[in-house]
């Protein structure tokens, strides 16, 4: 599996999305999507609801946003990727203060990846 982000961007009303892809490079298809989820949101079914970021400067943790019911505002539905397919994901945290400019996105069985955040 490759992990792309596209774009982790400050919304209006205090949000930061972070736009991406995930791809199955292999030759079967990929169901190990589990972990993806996290521990914490499990009403969110099949997801990234897993990943968070870090404000390393401000030393803070950010974790996925959620609705009324307890759901991610993330992709869901996401349990098996066919050998060969992409699928794009999102994932909308709290913004982090102004002045931080960076932060480390991290999805379960991936590496932490630094992203600069646009907007």
């Amino acid at each position: 599996m490759v992990l792309t982000i596209h774009s982790a961007a400050r919304e209006a009303g205090g949000f930061l999305t972070v736009n991406g892809s995930l791809k199955n490079t292999g030759t079967a298809a990929f169901v190990n999507t589990t972990a993806w989820r996290g521990n914490e949101l499990t009403s969110s079914g099949t997801s990234v609801a897993g990943v968070t970021l870090i404000d390393k400067a401000g030393k803070k943790r950010y974790y996925v946003l959620r609705d009324t019911d307890g759901r991610c505002l993330c992709t869901t539905g996401v349990s098996t990727i066919e050998a060969g397919q992409s699928v794009a994901f999102f994932a909308q945290f709290p913004a982090p203060p102004a002045t931080t400019t960076e932060v480390d996105f991290t999805l379960p069985t991936f590496a932490t990846a630094t992203l600069k955040i646009s907007g």
